[in-house]
């Protein structure tokens, strides 16, 4: 069994001013159950459980600008006080009970914009359809054949979602959440703008890298700069379209270096996500090296994600200097309590509520921290 001193993953990780008390982090997963952008009782039941995790950071789902930002019509948005006042209900029942960090990824879906939920086939609803609407991206491209193509946004649109960003963002700071990641990867809007598959513009925003790059980092520096000095605002990117000629992950690179010069702390490392065509060859911790890459080269922080759900899988890859941390999601959703076990396995302490501290099993009697109990 490894011991506390070396279970790297139960060490605290700092991102500018904000020290997590261990490298797990809940990824962010969409919930698909808000009515209109505003978060409802379901919020509640899965944040609430994941809270109490023991994970170090707990990062809200993709957050929508604008209701036309959605990927859904059930997306959970930041874009109006109702929005607010039903975010804030949940995060302050959260808060109450579990000390956890809450992060926010602020996002936009561009193209993919206007879908059914995955349950219902995830295909896209067109625009004169109930639940639809014309979506908006870089360019005139629909993402599949035989889609309806989006609005191709002009300077007037460029200032609008710019302008969006920041109001969320200025949202998310007034609910005290801690940390933003802004959503770059999985094909949504920042990585449409990034993916020469997506990016069609002739204008200081298409062609070259540079110019690719020029609106994301655009938005980074506008939300960095509504963002209190301290909490910490980074990007998740796709590090590889996985198709020929598409993005890839020597301009992940570039942009990480652009990133950091801009005072991103971190970038959480995904991949794919941007077109139907993307083959993906998928195993244990497939996006691990696009990670280590960037970690190697620009010296982020940086976090690995995809397929990652044993806690010495985890371990191993931070021992190895791979990542920095860990983040997770569909291994969250099938045990909550999996940095419970992960504690328990690698030797290490985690964070419990006080209301289960008898659940700590004899075996592992210094599992939860900070615990005292009596009974008459």
């Amino acid at each position: 069994m490894t011991s506390p001193k070396t279970a790297r993953l139960f060490e605290p990780l700092t991102l500018d001013g904000l020290t997590l008390e261990n490298r797990i982090l809940i990824a962010p997963m969409c919930q698909y159950s808000a009515r209109d952008g505003e978060a409802t009782d379901w919020h509640m039941m899965h944040l609430g459980q994941l809270a109490m995790s023991g994970a170090g950071l707990l990062t809200l789902e993709a957050t929508a600008v604008s209701p036309e930002a959605r990927i859904t019509a059930w997306d959970l948005g930041l874009y109006n006080d109702g929005c607010e006042r039903a975010l804030g209900r949940v995060l302050d029942a959260v808060r109450e009970y579990a000390p956890v960090p809450i992060c926010i990824q602020i996002a936009h879906a561009g193209r993919k914009a206007s879908s059914e939920a995955p349950w219902a086939g995830g295909h896209q609803i067109p625009p004169e359809q109930a639940y639809g609407w014309r979506t908006e991206a870089p360019s005139a491209v629909a993402h599949g054949e035989g889609e309806v193509p989006p609005h191709a946004l002009d300077a007037a649109d460029l200032k609008r979602v710019r302008d969006q960003f920041v109001a969320t963002a200025k949202r998310a700071v007034r609910l005290g959440i801690e940390a933003v990641e802004l959503h770059g990867a999985h094909g949504y809007l920042l990585h449409q703008f990034l993916s020469p598959i997506a990016n069609k513009r002739t204008d200081a925003y298409g062609g070259s890298l540079e110019n690719r790059m020029r609106f994301p980092l655009e938005i980074y520096d506008a939300v960095r700069d509504v963002v209190p000095a301290g909490s910490p605002v980074w990007l998740r990117v796709s590090a590889t379209d996985w198709v020929e000629d598409g993005w890839d992950l020597d301009e992940t690179v570039a942009l990480a270096q652009a990133l950091k010069r801009a005072g991103s702390p971190a970038l959480h490392v995904s991949t794919g996500g941007v077109s139907p065509k993307q083959a993906i060859t998928l195993g244990p911790g497939y996006q691990v090296p696009y990670a280590e890459r960037i970690k190697a080269e620009t010296g982020l922080t940086t976090i690995a994600v995809g397929l990652i759900t044993e806690a010495q899988q985890a371990e191993t890859i931070l021992q190895e200097g791979k990542a920095d941390a860990i983040s997770l999601a569909r291994a969250m959703l099938y045990d909550p309590r999996w940095p419970w076990h992960a504690a328990a396995e690698l030797g290490a302490a985690v964070r419990a509520p006080k209301q289960y501290w008898r659940s700590q099993p004899r075996e592992f009697k210094a599992l939860f921290k900070d615990t005292a109990f009596g009974q008459r």
